[in-house]
């Protein structure tokens, strides 16, 4: 039996890969700084509560391990990681030197690295009416984000491990995953999840909010989807980075009036100018990973945001 470490495992994508990694017949144990918010650490056959940042602990972390999911970061939505630059720089930069560091000394047979649709330049998503972002868009790199520019460097600092030292790399980049089971408030939420949690607080006949003109456009990748595609890429031979996300374009605004109609309540929309909106848009362009692992996302956008709502009101309205 194959020992996987899931890195991150006490975030959102991170507690699901664990659950799916043992269902799929793998010895998992999971690493985070903090626990598993909404499901239980014993769902893996192990789980260490350390600080990846600490060298140490990522050498316990992987040994004895086969395979690594590094998903560990510091991150949030767009007014977290608009707002803090130098923290998310640091703290993910060294978890990844770490693990990349910890992973040759343990002889990890492979590694997979969550990044980010945030790597590509900030100039190809100017217009809401953005053309999908394929891989080789990341260069020449402009991300409009620290957060983008540690992933990119991190996506890099990986492939240089397997050039000097042969650690076998797979790198996803993720195009905004959502889903029931993350976090839904206190500012560090994304747009699907914090627009279910206004609506579901919400009275009927109240208000929510949105960040700018809501003209911003966006592609979301439901939970179970990603879980499938990191699973596929993991166990491929492709070392090249694939976008792993939804082509289903959306603006924000018509995300808020989505979340409004499954509620089934009467809500009015505000705008807020003072928030950050990030790029104006922001597309996954699919064609290489369908190409090579013969994937494609298959669950549409508002069955994913039912799921979704359906979960968060339950956390804010637990009587119905």
């Amino acid at each position: 039996m194959e020992k996987v470490l899931v890195c991150g495992a006490g975030g959102f994508i991170g507690h699901h890969l664990m659950r799916y990694l043992k269902e799929k017949g793998y010895w998992v144990r999971g690493a985070d700084i903090k626990l598993p918010e909404f499901s239980s650490p014993d769902e893996a056959d192990e789980f260490l509560q350390i600080d990846l940042r600490d060298m140490e602990n990522c050498l316990k972390a992987t040994e004895g391990i086969d395979k690594v999911y590094q998903l560990a970061a510091d991150m949030g939505g767009m007014q977290y990681i608009a707002n803090t630059h130098a923290d998310v720089m640091r703290n993910s930069g060294l978890i990844n030197l770490n693990i990349a560091e910890a992973c040759k000394v343990n002889k990890v047979k492979r590694v997979f690295f969550s990044s980010s649709a945030c790597v590509y330049p900030e100039e190809r998503q100017l217009t809401p009416e953005v053309v999908p972002l394929k891989e080789s868009d990341a260069y020449p790199a402009n991300p409009d984000t620290a957060y983008g520019w540690e992933k990119l460097f991190s996506e890099n600092l990986y492939y240089a491990y397997a050039q000097d030292h042969g650690l076998d790399v797979r790198v996803a980049r993720y195009h905004n995953v959502f889903g029931p089971e993350g976090t839904y408030e206190g500012g560090k939420e994304k747009a699907p999840a914090n627009m279910c949690q206004q609506v579901a607080a919400a009275p009927d006949g109240g208000s929510m909010w949105i960040v700018n003109d809501g003209k911003q456009t966006r592609s979301f990748c439901y939970i179970d989807e990603c879980l499938e595609a990191s699973y596929r890429l993991m166990e491929s031979d492709i070392t090249e980075p694939l976008n792993i996300g939804s082509d289903e374009l959306i603006s924000m605004e018509d995300m808020a009036q989505m979340v409004i109609g499954i509620s089934g309540k009467k809500i009015s929309i505000e705008n807020d100018m003072t928030k950050a909106q990030g790029v104006r848009g922001r597309n996954s362009d699919n064609t290489l990973i369908k190409e090579k692992l013969g994937w494609a996302p298959s669950q549409k956008l508002e069955d994913g945001m039912k799921l979704t709502y359906a979960w968060i009101n339950k956390q804010i309205n637990p009587a119905g």
